[in-house]
């Protein structure tokens, strides 16, 4: 401030004597010529300054539009045929920043300086960091959007994306976030789960019902009627498995060399109780079995049978079936001559 001061004063104290006057106006030139260039400069940009403002103004009022239809969109207060609420959001996203992107590039050529040199190179260098800084943020966001228009899920669901099973506790533009049954939090950015296959057991037991199976094997000798009853009452005693008209219903999935297996599938609708659904199921199944004596068990032994006799139920062998007596043949030892 003293220098400022000081600066105009001493104009005015040279112009008091002739032979400084010459000096007092240098000194005034140099304050006065770049204020009427700047004055100069404001007046010739005022039309540019309407011109953006108008831009700005025009850009602001028709985001707070399409702000508005999507708000009713996700509301359920406006319903667009084939577009799902949950599009509303991140369309509104979408188009906010392609707006804001349009009225920048409209906005460019009436930026003081935007013709000069350093402008377009300061402009160049921003634009190739950018592109080279933010190629996997690019990716991901787009994958983020596509994965929004797909809906393989929603926030709440029970997913599996590869080895991860858990429940979608976030989704953004660049990751999804997973929450595992052992409270285990998952970032996985959006371009891996594009390219990986998911499973969404919530949708299929909001819609459907989702089938949970579990797999026994049993010897020839318990009949298989008695293995499906079992399997039926162990899923009708599980709390969580529908008893509707998508009952319970057993499969048996391969004749082997020892005994059957059999596949137990049952409906559920509650597809966050899965671990422990199976855990009350698996339970259930040994009850039922212990309860009418049949072991569950695949029976990979050697036994000399008593009597041979054949590994089938009792009601399917002939009422005077006897099993063969074992064939022992004794040979005496050589002699010595």
């Amino acid at each position: 401030m003293i220098a400022l001061a000081l600066y105009i004063t001493l104009p005015l104290l040279f112009s008091v004597f002739p032979w400084t006057r010459g000096i007092a106006e240098t000194l005034l030139g140099w304050i006065i010529k770049p204020l009427k260039a700047v004055l100069s400069g404001i007046l010739d940009y005022l039309p540019n300054i309407f011109t953006i403002l108008v831009i700005v103004a025009i850009t602001h009022y028709v985001i707070r539009f399409i702000r508005f239809l999507t708000s009713e969109v996700e509301s359920g207060a406006l319903v667009i045929p084939g577009f799902y609420a949950d599009w509303a959001r991140p369309t509104f996203n979408l188009i906010k920043i392609l707006l804001y992107a349009f009225s920048f590039i409209v906005i460019f050529p009436y930026l003081p300086g935007s013709d000069s040199k350093i402008f377009q190179g300061v402009s160049v260098f921003l634009g190739i960091l950018f592109s080279l800084g933010s190629s996997s943020a690019i990716s991901n966001a787009v994958a983020g959007f596509v994965i929004t228009y797909m809906r393989p899920f929603k926030v709440g669901d029970r997913i599996k994306i590869g080895e991860i099973t858990g429940d979608v506790i976030e989704k953004s533009v660049l990751v999804t976030r997973v929450r595992t049954i052992k409270n285990e939090e998952i970032t996985i950015p959006n371009a891996t789960i594009l390219t990986s296959h998911t499973v969404n057991y919530t949708a299929s037991a909001r819609e459907l019902g989702l089938i949970l199976h579990t797999s026994v094997t049993i010897g020839y000798d318990v009949p298989w009627k008695q293995v499906h009853q079992l399997l039926i009452d162990a899923a009708l005693a599980t709390k969580d498995i529908l008893n509707d008209e998508r009952k319970p219903f057993v499969l048996q999935t391969s004749l082997d060399d020892f005994y059957v297996a059999y596949q137990l599938n049952a409906y559920t609708a509650d597809s966050h109780r899965i671990a422990a659904i199976y855990s009350e199921l698996h339970q259930n199944i040994q009850d039922k079995f212990n309860e009418a004596g049949v072991e569950i068990l695949s029976p990979h032994y050697r036994a000399g049978r008593d009597g041979n006799p054949v590994a089938m139920p009792p009601d399917y062998l002939p009422p005077d079936y006897q099993p063969p007596a074992f064939r022992v043949n004794v040979t005496p030892p050589a002699r010595n001559e």
